[in-house]
């Protein structure tokens, strides 16, 4: 590999520029959806979750609520998730998907499991699991603790 740039030194800057490249293909495999990859990942979470807690999602996502609100507002305003009160604390906000939603979520399942075929036949089925739970070990909030108590001391 010519010019392997920083991307071989730093890894946040391989994993970000992976996930630009992974972004960019998943999103192509969703077609004319009209929905980003994160929207999609987010329809999941949500049906995954049933009714979470804005909070809830954001810490789910990897999100603040800033940057949450930002990607819900376009699905509230296509009519595929909702914000409703929690019954139990009017103060909490739930998102919930719409029957729209729970449509749209369901067509774009076919469209991704398609994309992570092709990147299981590409990468490896055992390499690409083994990949999502060393992704999902740095994303969790026990690995941000180490890191920040590791630069710390």
């Amino acid at each position: 590999m010519a010019n392997d740039g920083i991307w071989m030194l730093c890894t946040n800057s391989a994993i970000r520029r992976a996930s630009r490249q992974l972004g960019q293909l998943y999103e192509d495999a969703m077609g004319d959806t009209g929905l980003k990859g994160t929207q999609f990942t987010l329809l999941s979470q949500i049906r995954q979750d049933g009714q979470p807690a804005l909070k809830a999602l954001a810490e789910a996502m990897v999100m603040d609520l800033s940057a949450l609100g930002h990607t819900l507002k376009p699905l509230i305003r296509d009519g595929l998730v909702e914000l409703v009160a929690d019954p139990r604390d009017r103060r909490v906000k739930r998102v919930r998907l719409t029957t729209l939603g729970e449509a749209k979520q369901a067509d774009l399942v076919a469209r991704w499991q398609v994309a992570q075929s092709r990147f299981d036949q590409v990468f490896g089925a055992e390499k690409s699991a083994e990949l999502r739970r060393a992704l999902a070990l740095i994303s969790s909030p026990e690995f941000a603790d180490a890191f920040e108590n590791g630069l710390r001391n």
